[in-house]
């Protein structure tokens, strides 16, 4: 919370936003700001129902300022099932649960909605083992199924169980529902005339097409009163031909606002059609929401317009309110990132705000994996019930804690550690924070990892860390520092024998010593200035390659990039940006060679052989660029060891990984000490 008195800190959020912290009212209930914590699959649930863990994740966001929390959605019907963690349907059984959540939400001062959800004919019958429904009986975008042509009795039975489900959220506390009409969902299945070609009341005419939506609202508002919110989702995929474009959008929107039927209207990115979009990463423009946000603005007299979407920080979002576009902002991966981004926004203090890398890594990378959601930058996001939310209990016994090594996890550890009241030190070799982590934050369009090692810079400098630059520590280093707990975050280096894991009978690379092989990090870190061409090994489908690839594409090289997978940036599908990174690169005259390893490199040329029928290419090359596993750094550790120093180790020098595994052991380590 904020350290100003509260007439300091009214003239602050004023002076900085004046417009996020201005109250809005929806049906008589007032939102303390315009800040929604938006809808989104945190995945949580155990046999359909709401667990500690949804209910501490959701309060701290209440705690941290949001004014409106939108609860996940809840599918409507069998058919519309899609993850293993969805809530129950058609359960009177699930209210009580629920009154648990919507009581730790408004409790803490915000307004409690819960989306609403049916995805028609994009459904997965590995979760729901139910046909998909939808208006005309089209393919799934969602995987290879087909969906069934509803009946008129099973339009009415879908529609009830809309209503159903919402009376469900009134009994259970809810201040309202937001029925999800986007991303090509069934609603707008049923606006799209691709998607409807019906020929009976349920399709042609937009009367007819829109009749759907309209029952449901409207048998919402009757059966859970006046007083109830009731929103609407929508999305813009300006870029896809057979979806809504926005005046249609816009039209359909006006229509429904002529009756008084939607009190907000939230408006997302993407959808079935262009998935990428739907979670942007950093490799699309900031504010995604806003434009559709601006046109719907001009088609309603009523309702209140949400902008979504890529919608990261208190700057974005004052810009799309001071610009007129909206009236609320959804902030939900700024949020998960930093439960605190409200308050901490109110407070003046927008440079204390851990911002979120728009990498998708451990919210939906996990998502799609159907486990629950965390955060890179945050690993209390999930865990908050286990940890006491993103806040901190202090110490009771101070000690002097040593840190060695400023990567992410040695970062996370001197930063908690200090925040709990012990007397830290961290060491760090070079003379710069950050670790491998800088050299990721070099990459194009990646800069916010930058702003995330001076973030913790800055809370470092705050809580009076002492860092040591240029220091390498060896095992009387440490000794003579006598300190209480000894941590270490060594981190982990690069092959020095290139071996492929796709060609495990090489100990190395075979002709190594005619040089001109260097690791993503040496080209990073330019310490290696590979020729014009290069030949690029990719092993592990993420971005230390992917993005190294990108960068030297981008400074003018001309780059082959091999990988022994079947597709680039293979493990970049599960946070949605790998089509987006292909296209890139594609633009660029990358060329990819997938399938395939280096057979062997001669100085000038590298033989790459096809593993799928071992077919072989002699590839000229000035250089061959590696990205492969690390091994871990932990000379320090078998040090100590020997000697029977006492130490923990965290991160990368246990066994290299990525980022979000050392914040996290760094998180934990220091909330034992």
């Amino acid at each position: 919370m904020s350290s100003y008195p509260p007439e300091r800190r009214l003239r602050v959020e004023r002076r900085i936003f004046p417009r996020l912290f201005t109250p809005a009212t929806l049906r008589g209930k007032t939102l303390r700001n315009r800040i929604v914590f938006g809808a989104h699959t945190a995945n949580m649930a155990v046999e359909g129902l709401p667990t500690e863990r949804h209910i501490a994740y959701y309060a701290e966001r209440a705690i941290g300022g949001a004014a409106m929390i939108v609860v996940e959605p809840m599918p409507v019907h069998a058919a519309a099932v899609l993850t293993r963690g969805n809530f129950r349907h058609s359960d009177d059984a699930v209210v009580p649960h629920f009154r648990k959540v919507t009581d730790a939400i408004r409790s803490n001062g915000a307004i409690a909605i819960q989306q609403l959800y049916h995805v028609g004919q994009h459904g997965d019958a590995d979760n729901s083992f139910h046909a998909s429904w939808s208006p005309s009986g089209m393919p799934s975008y969602h995987d290879s199924d087909g969906s069934h042509r509803m009946s008129e009795a099973e339009i009415e039975e879908t529609i009830n169980g809309f209503v159903q489900a919402a009376r469900r959220c009134h009994e259970a506390g809810f201040d309202g529902v937001e029925v999800w009409a986007a991303y090509h969902g069934l609603l707008d299945q049923f606006w799209t005339p691709w998607s409807n070609t019906r020929d009976d009341r349920w399709g042609g005419s937009l009367e007819n097409r829109t009749r759907f939506s309209r029952e449901i609202l409207t048998r919402i508002r009757k059966l859970c009163g006046e007083d109830f919110i009731v929103g609407l989702a929508v999305n813009d995929e300006p870029d896809v031909e057979v979806a809504l474009g926005r005046e249609s959008l816009a039209e359909i929107v006006g229509l429904h606002d002529r009756d008084h039927l939607a009190d907000y209207v939230t408006c997302g990115t993407g959808g079935y059609f262009d998935f990428y979009k739907l979670m942007p990463t950093f490799l699309y423009p900031e504010k995604l929401g806003a434009d559709l946000a601006a046109v719907l603005k001009g088609a309603v007299r009523h309702a209140l317009i949400t902008a979504e979407s890529h919608i990261r920080t208190p700057e974005n979002a004052e810009s799309v309110l001071s610009e007129g576009k909206a009236d609320l902002v959804s902030i939900v991966r700024g949020q998960i990132a930093d439960p605190h981004l409200a308050n901490k926004a109110a407070a003046g203090r927008p440079d204390d705000i851990r911002g979120c890398l728009s990498c998708n890594q451990m919210c939906w990378g996990r998502r799609s994996r159907d486990y629950w959601i965390s955060c890179l930058v945050n690993p209390s996001a999930g865990r908050e019930w286990e940890w006491g939310g993103d806040r901190f209990s202090q110490t009771e016994r101070p000690k002097r804690i040593l840190v060695v090594g400023g990567g992410p996890a040695g970062l996370e550890a001197a930063r908690t550690a200090a925040e709990r009241g012990h007397r830290v030190v961290l060491t760090e070799a070079s003379a710069q924070l950050g670790g491998q982590f800088r050299l990721a934050g070099m990459q194009p369009r990646r800069a916010q990892i930058m702003d995330l090692i001076s973030w913790y810079e800055r809370q470092l400098t705050a809580l009076q860390v002492e860092i040591r630059f240029n220091a390498y520590l060896d095992a009387d280093d440490v000794e003579r520092e006598n300190a209480d707990e000894v941590i270490l975050a060594t981190g982990s280096l690069p092959t020095d024998t290139f071996f492929q894991k796709a060609l495990p009978h090489f100990d190395m690379l075979p002709g190594l010593e005619h040089g001109n092989v260097f690791s993503a990090e040496a080209v990073m870190a330019r310490e290696a200035r590979p020729g014009k061409r290069v030949l690029f090994l990719d092993e592990g489908g993420n971005w230390k390659g992917c993005g190294t690839a990108w960068k030297l594409a981008e400074e003018g090289h001309g780059v082959v990039l091999v990988t022994p997978d079947p597709l680039v940036g293979k493990e970049l599908q599960r946070t949605a940006a790998d089509f987006p990174l292909r296209r890139n690169l594609a633009r660029l005259d990358v060329r990819f060679i997938v399938d395939s390893a280096i057979l062997e490199w001669t100085g000038n040329a590298g033989r790459v052989v096809s593993l799928l029928d071992g077919r072989e290419e002699t590839i000229p090359a000035d250089a061959l660029v590696f990205a492969s596993v690390n091994h871990a750094e932990d000379s320090l550790a078998r040090e100590l060891e020997a000697r029977g120093i006492a130490f923990a180790a965290i991160g990368d020098c246990i066994a290299a990984r990525q980022a979000p595994y050392a914040i996290h052991e760094g998180r934990k380590i220091a909330l034992g000490l």
